[in-house]
């Protein structure tokens, strides 16, 4: 069974209840399927289900992808890691490495200081967050790929992050 099979039990609801659409698993197509209902009163409710959709297969908890249907300052950045550095082979390998760290320590380390969430997807990363949010974990991603000890990016995020706290 499709992970989206699996859990779509949690998925339609929000899309249902909250932005009052019509939804449907196309089996044969493999796809879902929204329209507008006579229900639906906010304008942007199709996009916003369908980056909620997107946000799903993407990889990202369904959870996190409702967050995109609450909050309108959400962004998902999509990048790979060649588009850093052109990496191959076992470099490649030890650059996503940095980036999970072990048992995903660096990656919750990121999530956590920078208040997003992180998906990695073999070479393609994708970020969920606010703006200026998703920027600090790109920049702390970033100089993973580039190279940088994971000791050094976790005392860059402890600054950024007491830096945020400052400012709220």
């Amino acid at each position: 069974m499709t992970p989206l099979k699996s859990s779509w039990p949690k998925i339609y609801p929000p899309l249902v209840e909250h932005l009052k659409l019509q939804v449907r698993m196309n089996i044969k197509t493999r796809g879902v399927e929204l329209r507008t209902s006579s229900a639906t009163t906010d304008t942007g409710a199709l996009q916003k289900g369908a980056d909620f959709i997107k946000a799903f297969t993407l990889g990202f908890d369904v959870d996190d992808a409702i967050a995109l249907l609450r909050l309108d300052d959400l962004y998902i950045e999509t990048f790979e890691v060649k588009d850093v550095k052109t990496l191959s082979g076992d470099h490649l390998a030890r650059a996503i490495g940095r980036i999970a760290g072990k048992d995903g320590k660096t990656k919750f380390a990121i999530e956590n200081s920078s208040r997003t969430r992180v998906v990695l997807a073999d070479q393609k990363i994708h970020i969920l967050g606010g703006f200026k949010n998703i920027h600090i974990a790109r920049e702390a991603i970033v100089s993973l790929i580039l190279g940088a000890p994971p000791g050094k990016v976790y005392g860059n995020l402890r600054t950024v992050a007491s830096r945020m706290k400052e400012r709220f």
